[in-house]
């Protein structure tokens, strides 16, 4: 298990516990467990349509479970409302696949969008916060006038991480955070998700079917397999796993 500096073990932030969940007749999570510990970064692996962003909708409310229950923060999100879920997803920001920039709004509107959710009034404070953000990214106060249509895809995804670090979140999950970027750009997302991780201590959950980003950014990887968690360890462990699986996931993948 992880330790912190006090040599205490950590505590799951996050934690899923038989989570199933069918649209319509299709059973897409058939009982998935899944811990996540305070400041880990849990990489889930998996081909496509096996469900990968499903859990990962399941870790903020935004998907209910038909079955088991749904932790973070020790609080059961199950049987929350909107409302009771407001707090918790200022406490768990999501990084969208394409990013989810509003085309309408300039960059500075986009990441200054969730402070006004939750409240912020203070223009001062609202702009110090984005410039911190931005700034966090590597993306000058220049580009804050911006529209997303004016943005390469990079730029695109880098303005959706400061986003989601806005409210300084306690958790951030990413959904494949680097598809679509040639192999330079997705080098350097993958060390800005790692460094922030490492520098500001949030827990992350990064899911991706590409495995070089994933031994970049993760401490644990965990495989999703026809609604359960196969497999789950770290990069040593993966590298060493006897499982068919995942030996064929990583030996296609590298």
């Amino acid at each position: 298990m992880p330790q912190n500096n006090n040599n205490h073990p950590r505590r799951p932030f996050i934690a899923l516990r038989g989570v199933e969940k069918s649209f319509g007749p299709k059973p897409v999570l058939r009982g998935v467990d899944l811990e996540v510990m305070e400041g880990e970064t849990v990489v889930v692996l998996g081909g496509s349509g096996e469900g990968k962003s499903v859990l990962l909708r399941h870790i903020n409310g935004l998907e209910r479970p038909d079955a088991g229950e749904v932790l973070v923060g020790g609080k059961r999100l199950n049987a929350l409302s909107e409302d009771e879920l407001f707090p918790v997803r200022r406490d768990v920001a999501m990084v969208f696949q394409l990013g989810a920039l509003f085309d309408s709004l300039s960059v500075f509107g986009n990441v200054s969008y969730p402070i006004r959710e939750h409240g912020e009034r203070d223009e001062a404070r609202i702009r110090r916060r984005v410039h911190e953000v931005l700034e966090m990214v590597e993306l000058h106060d220049d580009v804050a006038e911006l529209f997303p249509a004016e943005l390469s895809g990079g730029m695109k995804k880098r303005v959706a991480l400061a986003r989601a670090l806005a409210l300084e979140p306690k958790a951030v999950l990413y959904d494949e955070p680097t598809t679509g970027l040639d192999p330079l750009v997705t080098h350097k997302i993958n060390q800005m998700i790692r460094g922030l991780q490492t520098r500001l201590g949030f827990t992350s959950v990064v899911v991706t079917h590409d495995l070089k980003s994933a031994f970049m950014v993760g401490d644990r990887f965990a495989l999703l397999d026809q609604g359960r968690i196969r497999f789950s360890g770290t990069a040593d462990e993966v590298r060493t796993t006897g499982d068919e699986l995942m030996r064929e996931f990583v030996a296609t993948a590298l």
